[in-house]
């Protein structure tokens, strides 16, 4: 394993094995399974895979050759990806994901165009959860392979991490269902760093922090190197997710694969939409407020909040931020210890994660 292509050959390859396996092995119990199953496949095939090479980036920052346990656990991380993916869109009730309908939509047109009774959208959503639910056991038994693959001293250590991480992306997930209800209760001076910390917890952290941790626990890395690549990790890592935000409001509808402006439909309180309100007057918030998270909003309406977060200055602070985070990445990366080949690898992977212009 040379490079992020054949890495990500690896994942790939092992994602389709475990469904195919796991298909063979449950299809028998009924033949509507297949939907699940199939749609296992689709959703999970593809994707750039960044917490892989991550995990990968982590591993081998570490000194150690590629070994068995890489591919299991990388793709053990891109499972739980899928799974926060697929219950997240039903929290958001986003219609579209990765240019096709959502898991609870496909589900929704399952239902439909089996000629079923009841309720499509709410058989859509259950369906959904439990897919994801599935997704999170093939998550865990893939990792638990990694583990006995490494040193049991390094495993208990990598099972740690994973369990952290687990548990932050679920209560910071909670407490961004709560701020959508909060918002209009929280002072305007505190909302920036309410959606930081949602964003550290919910995202940042599991997609960049924890995947190059577990990597390199899995490798055996001390406390004193781990701790080295976390104050790495953690600044690129939210400077992951602000550019996420950028791009939830601001992106090419046919690169991010749904529909532009969708995380203003979506009502999502993130910091760039903080920062409006920190540099907008009371008649702007109440305009804005009243228009955030209405799924109903035309082309025109987007265009519209784009242009004042635009001219209020809210994009400039974010993209300030983005590149302030990147910096202090960088220059822990340079106290990091680590050679110049890991270097390079990782300072290459910050660069493009920041950007996200890939």
């Amino acid at each position: 394993m040379t490079d992020s292509s054949v890495l990500v050959d690896l994942v790939n390859a092992r994602l389709a094995k475990l469904i195919a396996e796991q298909r063979e092995r449950f299809e028998g119990i009924s033949r509507e399974l297949d939907a699940v199953f199939g749609h296992a496949r689709r959703f999970t095939a593809g994707g750039k895979r960044l917490r892989a090479q991550f995990c990968a980036a982590g591993f081998r920052a570490m000194g150690a050759a590629d070994a068995p346990a890489l591919p299991d656990a990388a793709a053990a991380l891109e499972l739980f990806h899928a799974a926060a993916l697929a219950h997240d869109d039903v929290i958001d009730r986003s219609d579209t994901r990765r240019g096709a309908p959502s898991t609870h939509r496909a589900f929704e047109a399952h239902h439909g165009a089996s000629g079923w009774a009841g309720d499509g959208a709410r058989f859509g959503e259950a369906a959904a959860i439990l897919v994801g639910d599935l997704l999170l056991t093939w998550s865990d038994d893939l990792f638990v392979a990694a583990c006995a693959a490494v040193d049991p001293t390094a495993a208990e250590a990598a099972r740690g991490e994973i369990s952290r991480m687990r548990v932050e992306v679920t209560l910071g997930q909670y407490l961004d269902v709560a701020e959508e209800h909060a918002w209009p209760t929280v002072p305007v001076g505190e909302r920036a760093e309410r959606a930081i910390t949602i964003a550290v917890s919910k995202s940042a952290r599991y997609s960049i922090e924890a995947p190059l941790v577990i990597g390199a626990r899995l490798a055996g890395a001390d406390d004193e190197r781990v701790d080295a690549i976390r104050a790495f990790g953690t600044p690129l890592g939210l400077a992951f997710q602000l550019r996420d935000d950028v791009l939830g409001v601001f992106g090419d509808a046919e690169i991010m694969g749904k529909p532009a402006g969708d995380d203003l439909r979506e009502g999502k309180r993130t910091y760039l939409i903080a920062r409006f309100s920190d540099r907008s007057s009371d008649a702007e918030r109440e305009w804005f407020d009243a228009r955030l998270g209405r799924d109903d909003l035309d082309e025109a309406t987007v265009a519209e909040l784009q242009r004042r977060i635009r001219g209020c200055g809210a994009l400039d602070d974010v993209e300030a931020e983005i590149a302030r985070l990147l910096g202090e990445a960088l220059t822990a990366l340079d106290s990091a210890g680590l050679d110049a080949a890991s270097r390079g690898m990782l300072e290459r992977l910050a660069r493009r994660t920041a950007a996200r212009d890939y």
